[in-house]
């Protein structure tokens, strides 16, 4: 059976078997002509032999096929100048990407970024957290997937905090005001919240924020609720709750004193209106209510 050059595991041996022949006095010719090899390769091999294994050995391994060089590469010249403008000045690729330009020197960021990294130059950490993502589920009907998030209002040190929830399909809303968050009151919330909506959560999606740890999760999961985060630096990925978390600030707290007793007062008469009153575009003008009636 046919095996391509680079993976048959018997070549390495056989170089060698045809170097111990050429030293022992067969002739270059005679040797590729026994094992079907051009004279110039088996010169290579006993090339390699002198040069690499001087000190014994039995094989001569497969070198790796990858390029050398390519046509495109940077320069000596460029590739110094990157690697001095980074010890000089410790910035990161776009502003050595940005000197460069303004020197006059045509060189891409990304050529920049792996020149950094080659060179191990780079920020990157071993211990850099990598996310993994469940796939989104569509919301075809309520509680499929619901968006939960906080708005944080006032000086750090004297903020207050509302925790806000949508389900995506009938955009129907739940919202709390709290003095202050984390995973067990984040736990509570989606608890309270299920309460109050006429339909089951079976995904909650939020953000990385602290108040959505592991914890939250788990308690979440002891419920039946499936917990997913949506992607690092990717606000799009809650954009109805995002819009409504800025609907229920022009709409409701702007005009309260930051003040809880004010906003447990106020928040809850606002849902009303906006779950039972207040027409949507998003969903042809109805209100969260309406799209609840089909279910």
């Amino acid at each position: 059976m046919y095996m391509a050059y680079t993976t048959n595991p018997k070549l390495p041996k056989l170089r060698m078997q045809a170097v111990v022949k050429v030293r022992s006095g067969v002739s270059i010719r005679q040797v590729a002509r026994h094992y079907g090899y051009e004279p110039s390769t088996v010169m290579r091999w006993v090339r390699r032999a002198d040069r690499d294994y001087l000190h014994g050995g039995n094989i001569i391994p497969t070198e790796s096929s990858r390029p050398k060089h390519h046509p495109s590469e940077l320069g000596d010249e460029i590739v110094n100048q990157i690697l001095e403008y980074r010890l000089r000045t410790k910035r990161g690729a776009e502003f050595i990407h940005f000197c460069l330009t303004r020197d006059g020197v045509g060189v891409s960021l990304s050529s920049v970024k792996r020149t950094l990294k080659r060179h191990g130059l780079t920020r990157y950490s071993k211990w850099k957290k990598w996310h993994q993502y469940t796939p989104r589920p569509l919301p075809e009907a309520p509680g499929l997937l619901v968006e939960a998030d906080t708005i944080h209002d006032g000086p750090v040190g004297q903020q207050l905090y509302v925790y806000t929830l949508l389900d995506v399909h009938s955009r129907w809303a739940y919202a709390e005001p709290a003095v202050r968050i984390g995973a067990a009151p984040s736990a509570r919330f989606v608890g309270k919240a299920q309460t109050k909506a006429p339909f089951v959560f079976q995904t909650v999606q939020t953000d990385h924020g602290s108040e959505f740890s592991k914890w939250f999760t788990r308690k979440l999961s002891e419920k039946d609720v499936t917990h997913r985060h949506s992607r690092v630096r990717t606000p799009n990925d809650n954009a109805h709750l995002e819009r409504f978390n800025r609907t229920i600030q022009e709409e409701c707290i702007a005009r309260l004193p930051r003040n809880l007793r004010a906003w447990q007062k106020e928040i809850p008469q606002y849902l009303d209106y906006y779950n039972h009153e207040r027409p949507h575009m998003g969903i042809d003008w109805l209100t969260p209510s309406e799209m609840l009636r089909s279910y």
